[in-house]
């Protein structure tokens, strides 16, 4: 299974980006997605994540300004990230649990990560 993000890139404060990622490969299901991001010298945190059912959760930090929706049929999830931040600048990175079969454990595969920059 291979996850591809793209959208990223380089934005003025109060500015958007639409963040894309889609799963391919072996899939039968894919219970969960979600978008994680890592600013240098952090962790990894979680920025929002969506369930096959649409059962959404956010960080604090992404409350209000993004917006995470996902595509079953496609198999990609989306992150609309609105009044964009300083602080928001990271890799950020997709990540899906993923059963590949029919009776499958889920395995959770993760994306290359795309470059967020918010800068005036």
């Amino acid at each position: 299974v291979q996850l591809v993000e793209s959208g990223g890139g380089l934005v003025q404060p109060g500015g958007s980006l639409r963040l894309s990622c889609s799963a391919s490969g072996t899939i039968f299901s894919i219970d969960y997605m979600g978008w994680y991001r890592q600013a240098p010298g952090k962790q990894r945190e979680l920025v929002a994540g969506i369930t096959r059912r649409s059962s959404i959760n956010y960080a604090d930090s992404a409350m209000g300004r993004f917006a995470i929706s996902r595509d079953n049929a496609k198999n990609t999830v989306f992150l609309q990230m609105n009044n964009l931040k300083p602080e928001d600048t990271a890799v950020y990175y997709c990540n899906a649990d993923v059963r590949e079969f029919v009776g499958d454990y889920v395995k959770r595969y993760w994306g290359q990560g795309t470059q967020v920059t918010v800068s005036s």
